[in-house]
């Protein structure tokens, strides 16, 4: 532990050697993730006191005390809230409104004060209130109301919330644009017909007399009032003007934050919904981050990223002149402010649904910029857990959609400079607040993925760094988990390691219902198990300093797991052939239950499973998938896409969110023979008008393969799910491609038996899957290869000299007739050699290229698994892909 404070200083403590060594990024595992509480309702903001304990706001109304010594929720107080709005047809629907965030006055342990921004239930505003707030319930007789922001509830949506004090005290809100963009068709909301105000952004972000669309500075007096601070936008007593304004221009700005250092205002901007640009009315959209160092206009609803809107007339659909960021003019009727508006300012970063080519690093799909801290190590004195130097300085910011965050470089006078992942391995589950605590840890409440709803995954957490002696990470396996008795099996630490280099202390234990019953103080010791059972094999590992982790694995004594063998009599058992025979058998032994031979395995009991998967699945997760009895692999693997995905940012099983169910989407599209297409174009393209107003962006950089997969999952849900009827265990198979499917992916044959238990142990499940993979495969999908080079995209090899080569490993080459190679590009003439076994094994085949055509080559006939070698006779060579022929 020393050793570590001591490296820390010398690098943040000593300005020279800081100034000389460049900081190195901090190794991930520095970092953990401590999970707080769990099963949060709709939480939205959250402040930390100085003992620890977190006071956190949840949207419909109640607000919560998080308390880590106890590890458990009170709640101390419950505002009635409107948390609906009338749409246009007449229909109450959930909106946006609510209890909206709650903040510690700086001088809270003197003064008690806490401030609350929350929807009133009986009226049109959005309230900042102050309450006196001692520990335990809030005494809501303590309220003193300080500003209300009117609001529309004829429509939804935005109403921004986000609080913070700067260094002399004022505090900031931010106000959304209370304004439907829905019906703009993802451009801006300026509709100026008569009755059409609540779609109309001019009266609200736009109008210098209106406190929506906004960040709001004032300066809390201790009688519960407020006085305005020098340099907001408009001082005060300016005619059609409100001086609280600090920032006018915003659509729905969320988590402010103040730089300690210099006092700028920096927050996150979600932006509109379209995802194409128009000549006739202006940009696609775009989420922002925003920097602030003085008052000014960030533009909405006339500029959006760092592009201007046309005026556009809805009552004649015809276009106007574009706006002027220098002079930007709001004669919207619904304006109650000045006409002439400040000059726009750009914004610091902005991206839009697709990948971002000014700032790849935010990756595309779903968008909702969220914000977060800008670090300091001096904010921190005396804390366990504080960030390293690396961090200094930099805003950390994250994305409710996305659930990523990045670590922003600024220069010293606020310019971007760069960023960068934050703990790549790390995905948030709708992030919508974070900040340091006075631990120094990063804390984040996530909502979770789905609007107006209690998610699960909703959650408190908080990341701790680690800059001393890190505990060990510990992996455990073993030859084989399951047998008969007397079973022995080999245990194995490969793997365990310690990131700070110290040798380890190994103690293995195992136990049988909770009965110690071996030890061994060995890395890897082999053991014996005699007596049937359930047993558990723990591993401790310690370090010098004494710090443990511990990892199990269970052992089943007793029962010996079956074994079955997918068999093929006819056709290749590594490639598929369009419109080929395959001709199987199934085998199955069991030492307790018999075998299919012995006739006490009867063949009904054998599920037998083909399956044609599309491009773009791991097929190493297929091949390892277990406990999938009578499961469909293609349903499974659909479900994966869509939990790494934004999906369920927006749809839920079986419950309307932002969007429709997929239940909902597969009885819509029951029994339709285009409902396939259409929705993998839909979802690839974004859209909206199905379900209503609400903007799906598009999904433009999602392989087609998976979209088609999950548009397959979904339309399923409309049919009465059965058990998948099981083949016969010997029979034949034609490997037909189904219609609408690529040629590209693979057939999954799959066997599986679950034996009857013995001797008290469970029931094991055997099973064996043969992938038959597309017979072009691709360069980059080689296991190996050695003196090549490629281009950008990984897609053509080069060889570099003479005995270059690419490995492909354990490939059936049985009934393989011949192999062709395509350059893809123009090559040096000369020969690829098809070799086995080795480098200079056995040739089987000689290809001759030139000029970059596709050439072939006969293979000499060869039976069972190989390891395939390409070898280049020559220098600037080149491949693309190599196709597998059998006729």
């Amino acid at each position: 532990m020393k050793r570590g404070i001591f490296l820390f200083t010398l690098v943040t403590g000593i300005g020279l050697v800081k100034a000389q060594q460049p900081l190195s990024r901090p190794d991930e595992n520095r970092f953990t993730k401590v999970v707080l509480q769990q099963k949060l309702e709709e939480p939205m903001q959250f402040q930390i006191l100085a003992d620890g304990k977190v006071l956190y706001a949840e949207r419909k109304g109640k607000l919560k005390l998080y308390d880590p010594v106890k590890k458990k929720m009170d709640v101390i107080a419950e505002f009635a809230v409107s948390r609906e709005y009338v749409s246009k047809s007449g229909q109450r629907e959930e909106g946006e409104d609510g209890l909206q965030g709650v903040i510690l006055h700086p001088d809270y342990v003197k003064n008690h004060w806490i401030y609350v921004f929350y929807s009133a239930k009986n009226a049109s505003v959005n309230r900042l209130s102050r309450f006196t707030w001692t520990g335990g319930k809030l005494n809501m007789a303590t309220e003193k109301k300080m500003l209300d922001v009117i609001v529309q509830r004829e429509e939804c949506c935005h109403v921004g919330g986000g609080m913070v004090f700067d260094k002399d005290k004022n505090l900031l809100l931010s106000t959304g644009d209370n304004t439907f963009s829905r019906s703009s068709d993802g451009f801006t909301p300026i509709d100026e017909r008569p009755g059409e105000a609540p779609r109309d952004a001019q009266k609200s972000s736009g109008n210098t007399n209106d406190l929506r669309g906004k960040i709001l500075r004032i300066h809390p007096e201790p009688d519960g009032s407020y006085t305005i601070p020098e340099g907001n936008l408009f001082p005060k007593g300016t005619p059609k003007t409100r001086p609280e304004i600090y920032t006018m221009g915003n659509r729905n700005p969320w988590r402010l934050t103040v730089d300690s250092k210099t006092n700028w205002l920096y927050w996150g901007e979600v932006g509109p919904d379209g995802s194409n640009a128009s000549d006739l009315r202006g940009p696609r959209s775009y989420d922002e981050f925003n920097l602030a160092k003085q008052a000014g206009n960030y533009g909405w609803p006339y500029f959006n990223g760092k592009e201007g809107y046309r005026y556009y007339n809805f009552a004649t659909k015809e276009s106007g002149a574009w706006y002027d960021p220098q002079r930007p003019v709001n004669n919207s009727p619904n304006n109650t402010g000045l006409n002439v508006l400040p000059p726009v300012i750009h914004p610091l970063i902005w991206y839009p649904y697709a990948a971002s080519s000014e700032f790849p690093e935010m990756g595309s799909g779903g968008r909702s910029a969220v914000g977060g801290p800008i670090f300091h190590q001096d904010d921190f004195q005396g804390a366990n857990h504080v960030f390293p130097a690396y961090y200094e300085g930099k805003w950390l910011i994250t994305d409710w959609v996305r659930g990523w965050i990045l670590a922003v470089t600024l220069d010293k006078d606020g310019n971007y400079v760069s960023m960068e992942r934050f703990l790549p391995n790390l995905t948030l589950k709708g992030p919508i607040d974070m900040k340091f605590g006075p631990d120094g840890s990063l804390y984040v409440l996530e909502y979770g993925n789905g609007y107006f709803r209690d998610n699960p995954e909703a959650e408190l957490i908080k990341i701790e760094y680690n800059g001393g002696n890190r505990k060990p990470s510990v992996l455990v396996s073993a030859n084989k988990t399951a047998g008969a008795v007397p079973l022995k099996i080999q245990l194995s630490s490969v793997g365990t390691k310690d990131a700070d280099g110290d040798a380890l202390k190994y103690d293995w234990k195992i136990s049988r219902a909770g009965v110690l019953k071996q030890s061994s103080t060995k890395e890897n010791p082999e053991i014996a198990l005699n007596s049937p059972g359930i047993y558990k094999a723990t591993l401790t590992v310690t370090d010098p300093s004494g710090a443990k982790n511990s990892k199990s694995l269970e052992i089943i004594a007793g029962n010996e797991a079956p074994k079955v063998k997918f068999n093929f009599t006819q056709g290749n058992s590594s490639f598929y052939f369009p419109g080929n025979t395959i001709r199987y058998s199934v085998t199955v032994t069991d030492k307790e239950d018999g075998s299919l031979t012995n006739k006490r395995i009867l063949p009904s009991a054998v599920s037998v499973s083909i399956n044609y998967l599309s491009e773009g699945y791991d097929m190493t997760v297929v091949a390892q998938k277990q406990n999938t009895f009578d499961a469909s692999a293609q349903h499974e693997l659909a479900k994966g896409l869509i939990r790494k995905s934004d999906c369920s940012a927006c749809h839920a099983l079986n419950t309307k969110s932002l969007g429709p169910s997929f239940t909902q989407v597969a009885f819509k599209y029951k029994g339709s023979n285009t409902a396939q297409n259409f929705l993998v174009k839909k979802i690839a393209n974004g859209g909206s008008g199905v379900w209503g107003d609400a903007m799906m962006p598009p999904h433009s950089t999602m392989p087609s393969s998976e979209i088609s997969a999950i548009v397959k999952y979904i339309l399923s849900l409309g049919n009465k799910q059965a058990s998948q009827k099981s083949l016969p265990v010997t029979g034949t198979y034609v490997t037909k491609v189904p219609a609408n499917a690529t040629n590209k992916g693979s057939f999954i044959f799959r066997a599986a038996y679950k034996d009857r238990g013995a001797n008290s142990a469970p029931a094991q499940l055997g099973e064996d899957i043969i992938i038959l993979k597309n017979p072009t495969i691709p360069v980059n999908n080689a296991d190996l290869s050695a003196e090549l080079t490629f281009n950008d995209d990984h897609s053509i090899a080069t060889s570099g000299k003479a005995g270059a080569y690419l490995l492909i490993k354990n490939i059936d080459l049985s009934g393989l007739k011949s192999l062709s190679i395509n350059p893809g590009a123009e090559t040096a003439s000369g020969n690829i050699e098809v070799r086995i076994g080795a480098v200079d094994g056995k040739l089987i085949g000689t290809a001759a290229l030139s000029d970059g055509n596709v050439v072939s080559t006969t293979i000499v006939p060869t039976a069972g698994r190989q390891n395939l070698y390409l070898v280049f006779t020559q220098r600037g060579l080149k491949i693309k892909e190599f196709t597998w022929n059998n006729r």
